[in-house]
């Protein structure tokens, strides 16, 4: 790295000189398109010339360079840029496709109950920008659960838990021999002043590569929702990390808030990212200022570029998962583009019992930490696990669409030591599978050997499609406790166009989530048929939601006829 320090005045010209003298003597050549670059400069006295001189060596925005120079009191030497000439360096873990079961050999499915919706708001991202997401980036689960219900359907409380479901069965519009599964699963709601007293820890990001309207200037904004939210008896403390950690605000009672958005207003970005550091002084500051039984959580706000001490998603995951123990929770907010870290900020987010969140806009803000508050906050189950056993008198074959990061073994469901998605209040959480049916055409071929050694169900039991059983701890406890409820065949419906306007516009999601993911189960449908299955099953939208998704399908549409 390259950096200029000087305590006197360095006009614009000697700038430019130092800086290409600087960099031709240490490589006697610019740099090469694919060669990152990392430029320090203090006491910068010429934006444009900066600008101009970023620009032709190669810097992908050079103008917001020079647009940072024009900053207040030009804390140029506080930023560290890092330029790479690739589209995007952001980081997604790969998860394949849940494939097809026989019922026959593997008649159980084990999964942990997850709440994350980044997912769909970074492809959505995308897609406003003009580009196709990366596959990995779309997880399906995310996508279909960002959505809030827009129909009464009448729901089955479940006994002695804090949940209810629903659910319906219809034929898949995408495959005439296989029907879709959808279960709705809804956790109690909790009113805004029944919330029990919130400790929360902000930690944000403030390096560099948080610079722009979109990083550290959006992050701003979005805090200040959550701010004019809180309550007298609420606690914030702020934490801020660059090229070190440090306490940007003491915990200070939410009657304080003017206070906690003066904190806000100074946050600036410069410097590399020493975010192990952060999440370390974060933990202690929470735990200094613990509440028993309230909400004890930090909130991650960053693009999750950490450059700077602990740095290895196993490692955070590791101290994550051991500072949890202590009753303090953590919940991500993911940031910028290019070089967001998608891959690290769910896992330690599902590490820290909490919940990732994208956001894209002030718009996304409002609905995850206003409109959805107490989800995003307070948790009323964890470790929430689900487990499907199929009825092979009635099921062939099944298949789980998304949820691929959420696997589990069927011995790990009464485990209670292993770790599962937590749940927050007023949270609906959907699961969807696509089935062959007894009398329909298996995508398997049968075995040959195993056939007569299925248990033949209970007669009584015969009109079932299958069973769900739930696994949950109240969020004080250690013990987990269980709840289930029987599928029965009299839900399906007779054709797809007779399915209630949930089962229709999920379904429409579900088909849109795989089609990016290249997934070849909808290599045949359109995008245009997509918009249509969701454009008849808006049903109630206050927020527009919905009538956004059918928008950006349409975009995806041009997007894709462009590339032929």
């Amino acid at each position: 790295m390259l950096t200029i320090k000087s305590t006197a005045r360095i006009t614009g010209r000697s700038i430019l000189m130092i800086l290409i003298a600087g960099i031709l003597g240490a490589c006697n050549t610019l740099p090469s398109a694919n060669q990152p670059q990392n430029i320090a400069i203090e006491n910068a006295q010429d934006p444009a010339s900066i600008a101009d001189y970023g620009s032709r060596i190669g810097f992908k925005g050079g103008e917001s360079f020079g647009g940072l120079m024009t900053m207040k009191k030009y804390r140029a030497a506080d930023y560290i840029y890092n330029s790479s000439m690739q589209p995007d360096s952001a980081q997604y873990k790969n998860y394949s496709d849940n494939p097809i079961k026989q019922v026959i050999a593997e008649p159980v499915s084990t999964f942990s109950l997850d709440m994350d919706t980044a997912s769909y708001a970074n492809s959505r991202r995308f897609i406003s920008a003009g580009r196709m997401p990366h596959p990995d980036a779309v997880r399906v689960e995310e996508f279909i659960n960002y959505f809030p219900e827009a129909s009464n359907e009448k729901l089955i409380p479940l006994s002695d838990s804090p949940f209810a479901a629903t659910y319906e069965l219809a034929p898949s519009p995408w495959n005439a021999d296989k029907v879709l599964l959808r279960v709705n699963i809804k956790a109690n709601d909790v009113r805004l002043d029944q919330l029990p007293p919130s400790n929360l820890v902000f930690l944000i990001d403030t390096s560099g590569s948080m610079y722009g309207p979109d990083r550290l200037d959006l992050l701003k904004q979005s805090l200040k929702l959550l701010v004019n939210k809180l309550r007298p008896v609420d606690k914030v403390s702020i934490v801020t990390y660059a090229g070190k950690a440090g306490v940007a605000l003491e915990p200070t009672l939410g009657r304080n808030k003017a206070k906690i958005l003066a904190a806000i207003d100074k946050f600036e970005a410069g410097g590399s990212t020493a975010g192990g550091e952060g999440l370390k002084l974060a933990y202690k500051l929470a735990e200094s200022s613990q509440i028993n039984g309230a909400i004890n959580r930090i909130l991650l706000a960053t693009d999750g570029d950490f450059n700077v001490g602990i740095n290895s998603t196993e490692e955070l995951k590791a101290f994550v998962t051991a500072e949890k123990e202590k009753g303090i929770t953590l919940s991500t907010l993911g940031f910028g583009d290019d070089n967001l870290n998608d891959a690290m900020m769910v896992q330690i987010a599902d590490a820290g019992n909490g919940n990732y969140s994208y956001i894209d806009s002030l718009k996304e803000a409002q609905k995850v930490l206003q409109q959805e508050m107490s989800a995003t906050l307070v948790t009323v189950a964890k470790d929430a696990k689900a487990q499907i056993e199929f009825n092979p008198q009635q099921v062939l074959e099944y298949r789980q669409i998304g949820y691929e990061k959420r696997q589990l073994k069927q011995e790990d469901f009464n485990n209670d030591k292993v770790d599962a998605g937590d749940i927050g209040a007023g949270k609906k959480v959907t699961i969807l599978y696509e089935l062959t049916l007894a009398d329909g055409k298996p995508s398997i071929d049968p075995l040959r050997y195993q056939v007569n050694k299925t248990t033949v169900p209970i007669t009584s039991k015969s009109n079932e499609i299958a069973f769900l059983k739930l696994r949950w701890k109240a969020p004080q406890d250690k013990k987990s406790k269980l709840v289930s409820l029987p599928i029965k065949k009299k839900a399906l419906v007779s054709s797809f166009e007779q399915a209630g306007i949930e089962t229709r516009f999920i379904a429409a999601v579900a088909a849109y989530g795989q089609k990016l993911r290249h997934n070849p189960e909808l290599s045949q449908i359109s995008y245009q048929q997509i918009v249509s299955w969701a454009d008849q099953a808006k049903g109630k939208d206050p927020q527009g939601y919905r009538s956004e998704f059918v928008q950006l399908v349409k975009k995806t549409a041009t997007l894709e006829d462009k590339k032929k």
